[in-house]
């Protein structure tokens, strides 16, 4: 077994709108990241067992990168991903007052594309291609 650190091609990155509440940002990302693993299972790793052979779950195989924009800049990345057909989930601040799926869902359903109040956006794919879709917004910090 090599003992090089293994290098991706591919990127997760999350992308959250600035004004948010810490408690929000925790929030969303990991609302975000969970629509990833459910219907991208390549970014999912292999299950965890400790020494004493308890089994874990197994989570992503790959650094989650989570970065932060403006409202405009959140707006034109998730232009940009819809335009590339990257796997993508997203977060709109009607889902902070909802308290369940269906009602996510709905809220959602309710407003077109252009009209989304996005808070947040998970997005994976080639790294060029992720990079290209969060232009302009800064690691969070």
């Amino acid at each position: 077994m090599s003992n090089e650190p293994i290098r991706f091609d591919t990127k997760i990155a999350v992308l959250l709108r600035e004004d948010l509440e810490p408690w929000q940002r925790l929030n969303v990302t990991a609302f975000l990241v969970s629509g990833l693993g459910t219907q991208v299972p390549e970014v999912i790793g292999d299950p965890y067992e400790d020494a004493d052979g308890v089994p874990y779950l197994p989570m992503f195989r790959q650094p989650v990168l989570v970065f932060e924009a403006s409202k405009e800049t959140l707006s034109a990345a998730h232009a940009r991903v819809i335009s590339r057909s990257l796997p993508r989930a997203l977060f709109t601040s009607d889902l902070f007052t909802t308290g369940n799926d269906r009602d996510n869902r709905a809220a959602v359903r309710a407003v077109t594309t252009g009209e989304l109040d996005l808070v947040g956006l998970a997005v994976y794919g080639p790294r060029n291609g992720v990079d290209k879709v969060i232009k302009g917004a800064r690691m969070h910090p």
